[in-house]
């Protein structure tokens, strides 16, 4: 670098140098020791303590300097080292000023996100899959308010409407955890007002309950034959009732019946000895529930095309039919959350204390 090739005078040079010479030197010196700091960083107030321990000392022990005013002209010297350096810091202060800072010039470089447009603008997940009708019909209900029954109701009836018939269903959140055994819950409810569907009820039975059950209204009868069609793939139907001297024979079908909730049970109702009376409680509307492995049991208790008195008296059966049979283990708060909706419908949440408390307005 050029300052540094060209050495400045040190200052006992400049001390044994008469008073005008070193003045003049001292004048000189000032930019070369300006021109060190910028390039080696160091700020000039630093330097001008130095200089002037250095300048005052040399002169006040040179007699020719005593004579002259030693003392002043180093005072002179460091004033003029000193006007110099704060002139070149008020030039960098005005530079630095201009210089837009780094920190200022990374914010402003980086480019705002583009705004989200559509489904991706949703804030749940589970909404950015959902169809269009979905997420206008959704916007009908609060999704976290806790609705009394006659306006849910009618609210499950206003966002039914799809092209078909949709069921109305019920969802039960319990108390209970069916890993153990007396916290299971499975049983069958009579639906006053009926499902709405037609049930085609097969029946496995033999000698002379074969043609009782023909008379009561069956769909299917049949024995050994309706046993090996079943295992041949045939399924044609919605409800399977069977004698108990047949269960033996219909034990070989539990790993095709059993997934699809077809397979016999006393406790559903479909193992009797009274077939005519249980092929006819299924025809007019009864249904069986059960406890998933989450304590949640789902009821169908309708169609929405049914009205808001039938709905309500199916509704509160499946409830009536729920508390009645508890489980035995079940501790603590039984009922945890409702919800009813129809087949393509959302959720409405319903007031657990109004739900149990209800008495339709005839009984009331």
């Amino acid at each position: 670098m050029a300052s540094c090739a060209a050495p400045s005078p040190s200052p006992v040079a400049l001390g044994r140098r008469s008073p005008s010479s070193a003045l003049s030197a001292a004048q000189e010196a000032a930019p070369s020791l300006l021109s060190f700091k910028n390039h080696h960083h160091h700020r000039p107030s630093f330097l001008s303590p130095l200089i002037l321990n250095s300048l005052n000392f040399c002169c006040a022990d040179d007699p020719r300097t005593r004579l002259h005013g030693g003392s002043s002209l180093g005072l002179v010297v460091a004033a003029a080292v000193a006007a110099a350096a704060e002139a070149e810091v008020a030039e960098e202060g005005a530079e630095g000023a201009d210089e837009p800072k780094e920190g200022a010039a990374a914010v402003a470089t980086v480019a705002p996100p583009k705004p989200k447009k559509g489904k991706a603008a949703l804030l749940l997940k589970r909404d950015r899959t959902r169809s269009k009708r979905f997420l206008e019909i959704q916007k009908l209900r609060e999704n976290k308010k806790e609705y009394d029954l006659n306006t849910a109701i009618s609210l499950l009836k206003e966002t039914a409407n799809s092209k078909f018939v949709e069921t109305t269903e019920a969802h039960f959140r319990l108390n209970i955890d069916p890993k153990y055994n007396d916290q299971q819950l499975r049983a069958t409810v009579n639906l006053p007002k009926g499902t709405g569907q037609t049930v085609k009820v097969a029946v496995l039975t033999q000698g002379e309950k074969f043609d009782e059950a023909k008379n009561a209204g069956a769909d299917l009868v049949g024995g050994e034959d309706l046993i090996e069609q079943i295992k041949g793939g045939f399924m044609d139907f919605d409800k399977l009732i069977a004698s108990p001297d047949m269960m033996p024979k219909v034990a070989s079908l539990g790993k095709l019946l059993g997934p699809r909730g077809l397979m016999p049970n006393p406790k559903a109702g479909t193992v009797t000895t009274n077939i005519p009376q249980a092929i006819a409680e299924f025809k007019q509307g009864k249904v069986e529930y059960r406890a998933d492995k989450t304590g949640i049991v789902h009821i169908p208790f309708g169609k929405v095309d049914f009205s808001e008195e039938d709905l309500l008296v199916n509704f509160l059966a499946a409830v009536k039919s729920i508390e009645a049979n508890k489980p035995s283990g079940a501790k603590g708060v039984y009922w945890k959350s409702a919800h009813i909706c129809s087949s393509m419908g959302p959720s409405i949440r319903l007031n657990i204390r109004e739900m149990l408390d209800y008495k339709p307005p005839s009984i009331a």
